[in-house]
């Protein structure tokens, strides 16, 4: 009887600790509930500066203090972003004047143009009109479209993508993969360091990765900046997009033909050049300043509390907007992103729920992600938590709603060993990473990683697969092209139990916390794999 005892307590002992080394098991019901209440019109589509907004961040807190998640910012849940709203309005049109006559350009149907002054008015008059090329200044790549080009004062009309698009050359720039050379944002950065007066982007639905109807919920709509008052900085008159077929006009009015002008700009050698046309237009400029708001919590490590892993996703979306055929204007952003913001939540529960980890794991979730990953980038401008001592950055934008598949698609491949520690459970699951399947459109360079990559921090972002466990890789396939075409930044992403498997979602979100968790129990220090662009910058203030 003694010795039975003593087998019976001992076994007690052994499977007590047994359950508590095992890691949190995730169910449909860790996602769904929250999924369905952040995804609701009552949220309004989350955007910053609205009352949406505070809907969205107080739902947080609540979440995330109700866990017993301690507050991540000293003794707040919430870190202030300080941000202006500006609602720029077009005039109506937009002309290009030559010789041969105008071309005018409607608003909305031809052209989308926006500014970051905060002047009342931006009047632009007869601006004189050149051509860039891609508008890259690359040296690396032995790139520069601005050679011998002055640009002061003056539009910039470029390409869309990076001259690698549509070839197999890996070594041309990195071939069909996007580099951040070919991302939009990149473009007009590199025209206010040319000191041009306003710089228009030439659509092109394939290389752009999406349609012209996506650039068109830009039109007189607020977009959201930093608040950098005080700091001299200079803009552009504008920014924008033109259409294709208008762009089309004006390469006939330049003299040339649209396919050869393409071929010349794809190589180092081609020479921007003044399209002899200039450009007039203006828009009216509102300009309100205010403060929104990342929410953060953490659990701080029992054995190294300073060295830290941050999961991020980001809680806002596109809001109230252009109403869709049915009539809806609210703008849900299920997939994008409250499906991110409903895992993020699932691991703090998880982390919470199991064993304390060695290190502290923050839960960030971000503001202003759709305006241009500005939340993120206040952050890496002024972080809580000091770079040197945050281990690595493990993102969600965007949780597989399809289904279990068998791969999940890493997000710029080959950048950091991340990507190692993700193999690791990958294969003890009996699944499998794979390149993204669109490299064309730039994800890399599209969601909040980016940010604490570009600041040195290791950094993961994974996709969801296309390999569907029950109907293959062409399927999976199919899912991807109609959720850009049917309900990427529209009113119809909206939660849909009929059409949503969230058995996939389930899957992801437990690898990712076997990442995460692994990384917090241990002390490695994931670094930058050679070649990647970030690893000098982590070498810099690093050392192991």
């Amino acid at each position: 009887m003694k010795n039975l005892l003593a087998f019976l307590l001992l076994t007690g002992y052994l499977t007590a600790c047994s359950s508590k080394s095992e890691p949190y098991q995730f169910q449909v019901a860790d996602l769904e509930p929250n999924l369905i209440t952040l995804s609701s019109d009552e949220f309004m589509g989350r955007m910053p500066f609205t009352v949406g907004e505070e809907i969205t961040t107080s739902f947080l807190e609540s979440k995330l203090k109700g866990m017993g998640l301690e507050p991540g910012n000293g003794d707040s849940y919430f870190q202030e972003v300080p941000m202006v709203s500006i609602i720029s309005r077009p005039e109506q049109s937009m002309e290009f004047k030559s010789a041969q006559g105008s071309v005018v350009g409607e608003g909305l149907k031809d052209f989308v143009i926006w500014t970051q002054r905060t002047d009342s008015l931006v009047h632009i008059q007869e601006a004189e009109v050149v051509f860039a090329g891609f508008g890259i200044v690359a040296p690396e790549f032995g790139w520069d479209d601005y050679k011998n080009l002055d640009v002061k004062g003056k539009i910039v009309i470029v390409l869309i993508n990076d001259p690698g698009f549509g070839s197999e050359d890996s070594t041309f720039f990195k071939g069909n993969t996007m580099t951040y050379y070919g991302r939009w944002t990149y473009k007009y950065e590199e025209a206010v360091r040319q000191g041009a007066l306003g710089c228009l982007i030439i659509h092109n639905t394939i290389p752009a990765g999406y349609g012209f109807n996506n650039i068109q919920n830009s039109w007189k709509a607020s977009k959201l900046y930093l608040d950098d008052r005080g700091q001299d900085k200079y803009k552009l008159g504008f920014e924008g997009w033109i259409t294709l077929s208008m762009a089309k006009q004006l390469i006939e009015r330049m003299g040339k033909k649209e396919t050869e002008l393409l071929q010349q700009a794809r190589t180092a050698e081609f020479q921007g050049f003044s399209t002899g046309m200039t450009l007039s237009t203006s828009l009216a400029v509102e300009a309100g300043y205010n403060l929104s708001k990342n929410v953060v919590a953490k659990i701080t490590g029992k054995k190294a509390p300073e060295e830290v892993i941050i999961y991020t996703a980001h809680w806002d979306h596109i809001g109230i907007g252009k109403a869709d055929e049915s009539g809806d204007s609210i703008y849900n952003g299920a997939v994008d992103n409250a499906s991110g913001i409903a895992a993020l939540l699932a691991l703090a529960k998880a982390f919470k729920t199991d064993e304390q980890p060695d290190r502290t794991v923050v839960f960030l979730a971000v503001t202003a992600e759709e305006q241009g990953l500005w939340g993120s980038a206040y952050y890496a401008k002024q972080p809580i938590y000091p770079k040197e001592k945050t281990v690595a950055n493990i993102n969600m934008d965007g949780v597989n709603p399809y289904g279990k598949m068998k791969d999940v698609s890493i997000i710029g491949l080959g950048q950091s060993e991340m990507e190692d520690l993700l193999d690791e459970e990958l294969k003890k699951l009996g699944r499998y990473a794979a390149p993204e399947p669109n490299p064309v459109v730039g994800y890399y360079f599209r969601s909040d990683h980016f940010n604490f990559a570009k600041i040195g921090i290791p950094a993961l972002y994974i996709g969801t697969g296309i390999d569907h466990v029950e109907k293959g890789k062409e399927y999976g396939k199919q899912l991807h092209e109609e959720y850009v075409a049917q309900y990427y930044h529209k009113p119809a992403d909206a939660y849909d139990p009929k059409r949503w498997n969230l058995d996939g979602a389930v899957d992801d979100v437990q690898l990712l916390y076997q990442v995460g968790r692994n990384l917090a129990n241990s002390t490695r220090w994931p670094g930058w794999k050679e070649g990647s662009e970030f690893k000098a910058i982590r070498d810099s203030y690093f050392k192991k």
